[in-house]
């Protein structure tokens, strides 16, 4: 029984040994902690920090291009067609000078600007809720305006070969203008 005993201690002895020895080789070595220093990131010459000279500096009052605070009730509409800015004035000069459109009030050259009376014009529909529209079908209709509306039309270039086309005033007017100009354009 002594031999029996010994035969079953023995092994479990030595396998417990190479359990205890092997443990370092399931150990993992980490990529860290062999890791080297290297060398910083070098930043090219001249772009280490923007200029900040004027960066945070606020302008004094009125320096600035003034820009024209919204009138309630007054929109602009645009569009762009191809050719030169003076092509485009010239053109659009022609469309207004027909009078279909509207009576040219003024104009500046230099601005590239014409100022228009235009009568008339549709009123948009003004929109309603679900319940309006169930109970009040007809009363939604677009009206139709006889008064005179000041309108002002400014060609700006669009790009290197086109030019924008931009009409400024009341709603409805701008509307009718705007539709006048890109039909003649077209054409």
């Amino acid at each position: 029984m002594k031999k029996s005993s010994l035969l079953v201690t023995l092994p479990a002895l030595a396998f417990a040994g190479l359990l205890l020895s092997g443990c370092g080789m399931f150990r993992s070595t980490k990529a860290w902690e062999t890791a080297k220093q290297e060398a910083p990131l070098e930043i090219p010459p001249g772009m280490d920090t923007p200029p900040a000279t004027a960066a945070l500096v606020i302008p004094p009052p009125g320096s600035g291009t003034p820009q024209a605070a919204p009138v309630p009730g007054e929109i602009s509409d645009a569009f762009v067609v191809s050719g030169t800015v003076d092509a485009t004035y010239q053109k659009v000069g022609q469309l207004l000078a027909g009078g279909s459109a509207g009576q040219v009030t003024g104009h500046d050259d230099s601005a590239h600007t014409y100022a228009v009376n235009v009568v008339g014009g549709e009123a948009p529909a003004k929109k309603r809720g679900f319940i309006g529209r169930m109970f009040h079908h007809d009363k939604s209709k677009a009206t139709s305006d006889t008064a005179t509306h000041a309108v002002q039309v400014t060609v700006n270039a669009s790009g290197s070969s086109a030019s924008e086309v931009r009409v400024r005033g009341d709603e409805g007017a701008v509307a009718k203008l705007t539709d006048a100009l890109k039909k003649g354009m077209a054409g």
